[in-house]
């Protein structure tokens, strides 16, 4: 049996629904205290102030006939009076809300009681929603049902001349007994219930749209978040908003861009890598078929050949190795206080031969000393193969410039060769893996494409820069900047 899993739309939808239906219970039900409450009291102030005009009146009437002869067991005068209470109140009968008083109420004897006489006149209407007792001074009842007299009731003294003569005694009001004031009770309960789902309907509407334009972006970013899983590198979902899920959207974007280039620089590396591998092969394969049938003789220069392609091959596989050591931080680095100045001068010394072979000129402009905190023999690598970049991309009869100077407690060391140049865009793209600057990937004119990148990971394991530009004799100056030694902090 399956059952429903609501989304994260209808989970909000039901969240934001129930704490307004919760919010409007607990509105609803404080409004109903409230009001009972505020009720209640107005009865009690009413039957109080009601209470204090029949006693000043039961007053006047026991001066006038000197005794309670007249009252007792004589409802009709009771009622009388009341009912002149209401006469003298009858403009309140038109105001709005409820009216104290009504065709029934629940005190004194009723039309049914044995006390009262069977030919009294209505009961009052207006006013009494509690039983009341008039005593004498003995504490007889004079007028009121035969129900006992409460205890804990209000009692309102009837003085004559500073002395009492006699109390009204009125039941407490516990809850409501008039009919007016029940119906009218129920018609606010009626209303409030009707508010309140109304009020329900109107947050449901409101709080569905609501719910889905809150989760626009984040549904957004979960259909990216597949096509992304699924290999869609091109796609990108749309901010919307400068919140928290905007800027949600804003890294995804960055992401999708940052994992495409990547897929394209993958592919593009294992197309280079499968291009630099093949040309070797083809050689190597084309020689010894050419052997194989007869063509060539096997001789000590064919064997030369051979050794040489292999050499190709070997010094392609190191480079890949150096590079992905040096990509994953695996490279052995065991630094210490280093003499820049001296590593130049032997690698330069190791390349004055290959230069003057080839009718190039190397000079240096160094000073006596410049000490780093570094691996001398990465450092000696990273000089090797910028010597070796210049040798291979430098016209016969040109020059390279080896410069080192101080500036700002930082090395820089600036390798600068003649013709021929490069192309500002060309100048971006010199530290790909694989990337040469000649028209075709012929391997006589060029190595493998890696040896920059190598400088890049080496630079960077130095806490150093580096960077291409135009040179001033025509070709590229390659600039290397590296913190000196009291700069430095000693903690690999």
């Amino acid at each position: 049996m399956k059952f429903w899993r609501p989304g994260i739309t209808a989970k909000l939808f039901l969240a934001i629904l129930t704490t307004c239906i919760m919010l409007l219970f607990a509105t609803h039900w404080a409004v109903r205290i409230s009001f009972e409450h505020d009720f209640m009291n107005y009865i009690k102030r009413g039957n109080e102030l009601r209470l204090q005009m029949l006693t000043d009146t039961l007053a006047d009437q026991y001066t006038q006939h000197g005794d309670w002869q007249f009252l007792r067991h004589n409802d009709r005068v009771i009622f009388q009076i009341l009912r002149s209470f209401d006469r003298e109140n009858e403009h309140d009968e038109n105001r709005p809300g409820p009216r104290p008083g009504g065709p029934e109420r629940d005190m004194g004897p009723g039309p049914d009681d044995e006390a009262g006489p069977p030919d009294r006149p209505d009961m009052p209407p207006h006013g009494w929603r509690t039983r009341f007792w008039v005593v004498d001074q003995n504490n007889k009842v004079l007028v009121g049902p035969r129900s006992p007299v409460p205890a804990d009731g209000a009692r309102r003294a009837i003085t004559v001349n500073n002395a009492p003569v006699g109390w009204v005694i009125a039941s407490p009001v516990e809850k409501l007994t008039r009919n007016t004031d029940i119906n009218f009770d129920r018609q606010q309960r009626r209303t409030s219930w009707v508010i309140v789902g109304l009020a329900t309907l109107l947050a449901a509407l409101a709080t569905f749209p609501l719910a889905r334009g809150l989760l626009a972006p984040v549904k957004r970013l979960v259909d990216g978040t597949h096509k992304l899983a699924s290999g869609d590198f091109s796609t990108r979902v749309k901010p919307g908003s400068q919140d928290e899920l905007g800027r949600l959207a804003r890294d995804f974007n960055q992401l999708a861009s940052t994992l495409e280039k990547n897929q394209q620089m993958r592919r593009d590396f294992m197309a280079d890598i499968s291009h630099e591998l093949r040309t070797p092969l083809a050689v190597l394969r084309g020689e010894l078929e050419a052997i194989q049938d007869g063509v060539r003789q096997f001789t000590p220069e064919s064997v030369t050949s051979l050794q040489a392609e292999v050499g190709t091959l070997t010094k392609l596989v190191d480079d890949l190795h150096q590079l992905s050591m040096s990509d994953e931080g695996a490279l052995a680095y065991q630094k210490t206080s280093v003499d820049v100045v001296t590593l130049v001068e032997i690698a330069a010394g190791a390349f004055r031969e290959r230069f003057a072979s080839r009718n190039l000129t190397l000079s240096l402009d160094v000073p006596e000393s410049a000490t780093v905190f570094g691996d001398p023999d990465r450092l000696m690598q990273l000089f090797n193969n910028l010597l070796e970049n210049s040798l291979r991309y430098t016209d016969s009869g040109g020059q390279t410039r080896v410069q080192l100077m101080t500036r700002d407690k930082t090395l820089i060391l600036r390798f600068s060769d003649s013709t021929p140049g490069v192309t500002d865009e060309q100048l971006q793209r010199l530290f790909e893996r694989f990337y040469r600057t000649e028209g075709s990937r012929n391997r006589a004119s060029g190595g493998s494409g890696l040896g920059l990148a190598i400088c890049l990971n080496i630079v960077e394991a130095h806490g150093g820069a580096i960077h291409a530009a135009h040179s001033p004799f025509g070709g590229v100056s390659i600039t290397v900047e590296l913190p000196l030694e009291r700069e430095k902090t000693r903690d690999v």
